[in-house]
C-alpha cells in the first residue's frame, strides 16, 4: 500500500522540538519502530515523524487501520483526544487542542439542532412521543477544560492569546519561556510592543506583564465603604447567625487562598530567575 500524506492532518498537531525528533530518532535506530502507524484507508493519521525517520533509514514499520473514522471530523477529533492522552503534551498545547475539539463539537451541536428543528417543522408532532432527548453534547468551557485537565480560567487566557497574541509572542509560550498567565496579560498590548517584549527575552516579558498588572490594579476605583443599615438610627442590628459568621470565614479564607496562590507564582517566576542568573 502506497501511504498517503495529508498535509493538513501533518500539520494538525505541533510538530515536535528539533530534541524531541532527534531522541526520537535515536530510539527508532536502536529499538526499530514498535508502535504501529494509523491509517484511514491510505492515509496517515498518526506516526508522521516514525514514517519519515523510517523512510529515511529503510527501517520496517507495521500499520493499523482505524475502521470507525467516517469523515475528517472523527479523524481530528481521535487526533486530539489521542495527543491530550500523552503526558509530554504542555498545558498550552493541550488548551490549543481542547478548543479546537470545542470548535469541532459545536459546529456539530448546531448541524443536528438545525436538522431536528427541520425534520420537526416538516412533520406533525405525534400525540405522545416515548423517546429519549438525545444527549447533550458538552461544549461548555467547563466540560472542554476538565477534559483536557486544566481550569477554565487557564483556558480563557490561552483563548486571548490565540485570538490578540502576536506570532512571537505565541511562539514564546510554545517553548516556555513566558508562562500561560503571563502571555495572557501581554496579549493586551499592541502587537508591535508584544513583539518587542519577547525580543528582550525572559526578563523582559515578565516585567512588562508586571507593569500591566500594576496599571490595572491602580486604575480600578477605590471600593466605597458600605453603610451599615442601622447607622444614624436608634435600632441596634440584629445578632449575627452563626451561619453568617461561617460565611463570612469562608469568603475571608477564599480572598487569602487567592493571595497566597498570587504569591506562590510570583515566588516562582522569582526562583526561575534565579536559575537563570546561575
Amino acid at each position: 500500500m502506497q501511504i498517503q500524506i495529508n498535509d493538513m492532518l501533518r500539520a494538525y498537531i505541533d510538530p515536535l522540538t528539533e530534541a524531541e525528533y532527534s531522541a526520537l530518532e535515536r530510539s527508532i535506530l536502536a529499538e526499530g519502530c514498535r508502535d504501529a502507524l494509523v491509517l484511514w484507508n491510505d492515509v496517515l493519521v498518526d506516526g508522521h515523524n516514525r514514517y519519515a525517520i523510517c523512510q529515511q533509514h529503510s527501517i520496517p514499520f507495521k500499520v493499523t487501520q482505524n475502521t470507525t473514522f467516517r469523515n475528517m471530523e472523527d479523524v481530528m477529533l481521535w487526533m486530539i483526544d489521542n495527543h491530550l492522552g500523552r503526558r509530554s503534551v504542555s498545558d498550552f498545547q493541550r488548551g490549543v487542542l481542547a478548543l479546537r475539539k470545542k470548535d469541532i463539537m459545536e459546529a456539530r451541536a448546531a448541524e443536528v439542532s438545525a436538522k431536528t428543528a427541520a425534520e420537526d417543522a416538516s412533520i406533525a408532532p405525534p400525540e405522545q412521543d416515548d423517546t429519549p432527548a438525545p444527549a447533550k453534547v458538552r461544549t461548555s468551557r467547563e466540560d472542554i477544560a476538565r477534559a483536557a485537565r486544566l481550569s477554565s480560567a487557564t483556558l480563557s487566557q490561552i483563548e486571548k492569546i490565540q485570538k490578540t497574541a502576536a506570532p512571537e509572542l505565541v511562539e514564546a509560550v510554545r517553548s516556555g519561556t513566558i508562562s500561560i498567565n503571563a502571555a495572557a496579560t501581554v496579549a493586551s498590548l499592541p502587537e508591535a510592543d508584544q513583539a518587542a517584549a519577547v525580543a528582550g527575552g525572559k526578563k523582559m516579558l515578565q516585567q512588562a506583564a508586571k507593569e500591566i498588572r500594576e496599571q490595572r490594579a491602580a486604575s480600578r476605583p477605590p471600593k466605597e465603604a458600605k453603610q451599615a443599615p442601622w447607622e444614624g438610627d436608634d435600632e441596634r442590628p440584629a445578632p449575627v447567625s452563626e451561619i453568617d459568621m461561617l460565611r463570612a470565614e469562608v469568603s475571608q479564607l477564599k480572598e487569602r487562598n487567592a493571595a497566597l496562590k498570587a504569591e506562590n507564582a510570583e515566588l516562582r517566576e522569582r526562583i526561575s530567575q534565579l536559575v537563570d542568573a546561575s
